[in-house]
């Protein structure tokens, strides 16, 4: 059941609500990404909180109608802020067949559902699964259904533009989005701009786009259809300029501010890999700010590039997914012995090899912390939010420039896709994480000659000199066989290498030394169950442990960004509570590493469906353990 609070206006004509949780569906070329990404940066503008929650075919050319080939976007706004795009949607807009088959047991019982009556034909039915019409059949018994023929109308809106009635198809979408726009008091202006910059130089796809947009908007007021529209108030947010970021947006973004801050050129190396391309994307547009992007040959050639350009003194980056994490493990192991700066970002996927492609998952963990050659220990970080992008990002390339070190940034499809309102930081604000490279001599031969060690190290983070080829004086050897410690010259002396790989595992736990401790938020004096987690997790268990505590349970909720090294108090954190719950998009794989760790008897809560946790499952599940509400 819906817990949204209804509150009628004076006039009875508009109900305001507190929050709505919308689902758009339709076929792969029905443009539902579209739609619902317009509906969003309207809601954003209006100052609503927004949480997005798009899902894509797992095959890109899926055929045209089929269950396989249904693309949804979810998007949950309301009054007050929010964490997640919603347990299930209230309102369901179902374009064809295929979407209504796909998406119906999604929709809380007794949701609105709008369905375009056009599509449902018979061939359409059957392609669907369908051997009776869903609409007469009594199957929508329970819901409120509206039979809109969306088709039809924006065929009859555009035809006196002189469109022809298949190109008028492609613009059913802008239909919908103008219906629930009235529905819910979205302003117009905002998309019929939208539409003018991107569609102009096509007047014809714009004012066929215009023409729909307004008849959806218009059969809302006029149809008598439904009995009111709804308004969703402004959340309370503190002052400042905001934007509506994706997670791969904003990892871009921080990309490009933390060069700026560490006064570094940004080099990025990349294969283009789902659901990581868009990174790739959004940096190449940025080279005013000084961004070299290099679309390689395949994920080899990729971070190969990367670690190039950090060895001639660039910032080096590459993205991927899981398959490229595997493929890329050799040169990782490279980037580890010659102790330079690299970032390795994983937007996680469904697996294992191709898995599904389109579907998060967090699975890659263990794969971050071993899936290299040798003892080669390396940063973790991982982001919990689209907006936390930014900050991560950071974050990774602060750790990676101090210590000399590769760091792997874990983000996934869920938050690469996802989108919500982002409070652009004030500049002056962001850390300065800038470099100082070698530049003289830092050792003296028993002869009293000068020369250049490039392994002789900080005594404070053990990490050791960047000189940057072609200085002079600091000619020096890297590779990938052992290096003596300080002169690096190649070595196989036993001591030595255990000397090193000791050094080089050192360096990493020190870095515990420079990150924040965990905070525990909830009851975090006297819980009963900690949850403990990590990445995209994090707001369905802020709502979970919420739900919990309002049941009279008491729970506290950690959140990990650093996974490698763990912060210093995590041990002392988890050995506080009688319970520990550890909710993963895995099978259990930081599980593991706290049981490993710290000893204690943590407990796995998993999900690996392609799709993230809802709070109200994650409440279920920690009630479950808990033996249920209190007596």
């Amino acid at each position: 059941m819906s817990d949204t609070v209804e509150r009628p206006r004076a006039g009875g004509e508009t109900v305001e609500l507190d929050r709505v949780i919308i689902r758009f569906a339709g076929d792969s070329g029905d443009g539902m990404q579209l739609t619902g990404d317009r509906f969003t940066n309207v809601s954003t503008l209006v100052g609503n909180d927004v949480v997005t929650l798009p899902e894509f075919p797992a095959e890109i050319r899926a055929p045209a109608g089929t269950v396989a080939g249904v693309s949804a976007f979810q998007i949950h706004i309301s009054d007050h802020e929010i964490t997640t795009p919603g347990d299930a949607p209230q309102v369901l807009i179902a374009m064809n067949p295929a979407a209504l088959r796909s998406e119906l047991g999604l929709l809380e019982r007794g949701g609105a559902l709008i369905v375009n009556t056009d599509t449902f034909d018979e061939r359409s039915l059957t392609k669907a699964g369908y051997s009776s019409n869903p609409l007469t059949d009594g199957t929508l018994a329970g819901y409120r259904v509206y039979e809109i023929p969306m088709t039809s109308l924006t065929k009859d809106a555009a035809m006196p533009l002189g469109v022809k009635p298949r190109d008028a198809d492609r613009s059913k979408n802008f239909f919908a989005l103008g219906l629930v726009s009235w529905m819910y008091t979205r302003p117009v202006e905002p998309t019929l701009d939208w539409i003018e910059r991107r569609f102009g130089p096509k007047p014809l796809v714009r004012d066929a786009n215009i023409a729909a947009f307004k008849a959806g908007y218009a059969f809302g007021e006029t149809a008598e259809l439904f009995d009111h529209n709804y308004v969703v108030r402004p959340a309370h947010q503190a002052p400042g300029t905001y934007t509506n970021v994706t997670g791969n947006t904003a990892l871009a973004w921080g990309l490009v501010a933390a060069s700026r801050q560490a006064k570094l050129p940004l080099f990025l190396g990349s294969y283009p890999i789902t659901p990581a391309s868009d990174i790739l994307h959004e940096l190449s547009k940025h080279k005013n700010f000084g961004v070299r992007t290099l679309q390689a040959e395949d994920e080899i050639a990729g971070i190969g590039a990367a670690l190039g350009a950090a060895f001639g003194g660039h910032l080096g980056v590459t993205t991927t997914s899981g398959p490229g994490v595997a493929l890329k493990g050799e040169t990782m192991g490279l980037a580890v012995s010659l102790e330079l700066p690299l970032l390795i970002i994983d937007i996680q996927r469904g697996g294992p090899s191709t898995g599904l492609p389109t579907k998060t998952e967090a699975s890659d963990l263990l794969m971050a912390m071993y899936g290299r050659h040798g003892e080669s220990p390396l940063p973790i970080v991982a982001t919990r939010s689209p907006a936390d992008c930014f900050a991560a990002a950071i974050e990774a390339v602060r750790i990676a420039v101090k210590y000399r070190t590769p760091v792997v940034l874990l983000s996934d499809g869920y938050i690469a896709n996802g989108a919500e309102p982002w409070k652009l930081p004030d500049v002056d604000s962001l850390p300065d994480i800038s470099v100082e490279f070698a530049t003289a001599p830092n050792h003296t031969n028993p002869d009293g000659t000068e020369v250049f060690w490039p392994y002789q190290r900080d005594p404070d983070t053990l990490a050791r000199p960047w000189a940057v080829p072609g200085t002079p004086g600091l000619m020096h050897r890297i590779g990938g066989i052992e290096k003596e410690d300080g002169s690096g010259n190649i070595s196989y002396d036993p001591a030595n290498h255990e000397r090193m790989v000791r050094l080089r595992a050192a360096k990493i736990a020190g870095i515990a030394n420079d990150i924040p401790p965990v905070e525990v938020t909830g009851d975090a004096d006297d819980a009963e169950v900690l949850l403990l987690g990590w990445g995209s997790t994090w707001g369905a268990i802020d709502g979970a442990m919420n739900r919990v505590r309002a049941r009279g349970r008491r729970a506290a909720h950690a959140h990990l960004t650093h996974l490698n090294p763990f912060p210093p108090n995590l041990g002392d954190v988890v050995r506080r509570y009688p319970t520990v719950l550890v909710p993963e998009m895995n099978m259990g794989q930081l599980c593991k590493l706290i049981r490993a760790e710290f000893l204690v008897d943590a407990k796995s809560i998993t999900r690996v469906q392609g799709t993230p946790f809802t709070a109200g499952g994650l409440e279920q599940a920690v009630l479950d353990h808990l033996g249920g509400l209190v007596p």
